[in-house]
């Protein structure tokens, strides 16, 4: 059993963002960056698979500049068979993203595909619904729990009602939430590795496939600071200053 596992280059979730002072993005310079969290999620998830002898091959594919060769290095590291890095110096939107997965999963031919359900970067959320559309395989989004047997997952969901479990015939795309697992340290022996492991790089032109943004970004704006808080004497005070608050909103 295969499984592509699709990781995002990300500044590291320590580091306090900064917004560009022309406000057309986030000032990445000489900024720790990291595999993003949920997706690490997926990698690690990957391996317990292996570990459990569900899985045989675990590839990673990521996609950006020549940086991506170490967020690539750090999940091979954790421990991925292989990885792809699809080269390319555009910041690309969800769809160009799912389009390359998806042609990817054409020359792979996987039995599952594991994403995180997020990048911390954009929170947009979108593109493991996109990579099951385009590739027209059932979706679980959200997952803190899967189970592999007879050619079937089984994935527990997070909802707002609850937990949702769903079974999906493989092979099929599913998107990992922070309970499924904590990713485990990368040890210094692993990191050294994982540099003979095999790591492709393709181009992203090479694929064949539209790349072009469909959105526009307006302006990037930092959040408003919040302002300092005041303490009270007692309750009745707190009670007088949140209907002053409730009648100036």
């Amino acid at each position: 059993m295969k499984v592509l596992v699709c990781v995002k280059r990300v500044v590291d979730h320590n580091v306090k963002v900064r917004v560009k002072p022309d406000g057309s993005g986030v000032d990445t310079a000489n900024v720790k960056m990291a595999i993003n969290p949920f997706d690490e999620i997926a990698v690690e998830e990957a391996v317990r698979l292996k570990e459990r002898g569900l899985v045989t091959d675990i590839v990673v594919l990521s996609i950006g500049g020549a940086g991506v060769t170490e967020t690539l290095r750090g999940a091979l590291a954790i421990g991925a068979d292989r990885a792809l890095h699809i080269d390319t110096a555009a910041d690309l939107q969800p769809l160009a993203v799912a389009k390359v997965i998806h042609a990817i999963i054409g020359r792979e031919a996987p039995d599952l595909v594991l994403l995180g359900k997020q990048a911390i970067d954009n929170d947009a959320n979108q593109t493991g619904q996109m990579v099951a559309a385009l590739a027209d395989l059932p979706q679980a989004t959200f997952a803190s729990l899967i189970e592999i047997a007879d050619g079937v997952a089984t994935v527990t969901r997070e909802v707002d009602g609850g937990l949702e479990t769903l079974a999906l015939p493989l092979p099929a795309v599913v998107t990992t939430d922070l309970r499924l697992n904590e990713p485990r340290y990368v040890t210094l022996p692993n990191l050294m590795k994982a540099k003979k492991k095999p790591l492709d790089v393709i181009a992203a032109a090479d694929l064949g496939v539209d790349l072009a943004p469909r959105l526009e970004l307006v302006a990037v704006r930092a959040p408003t600071a919040r302002k300092a808080g005041v303490r009270v004497p007692d309750v009745a005070t707190l009670i007088d200053h949140l209907k002053q608050y409730s009648a100036a909103a």
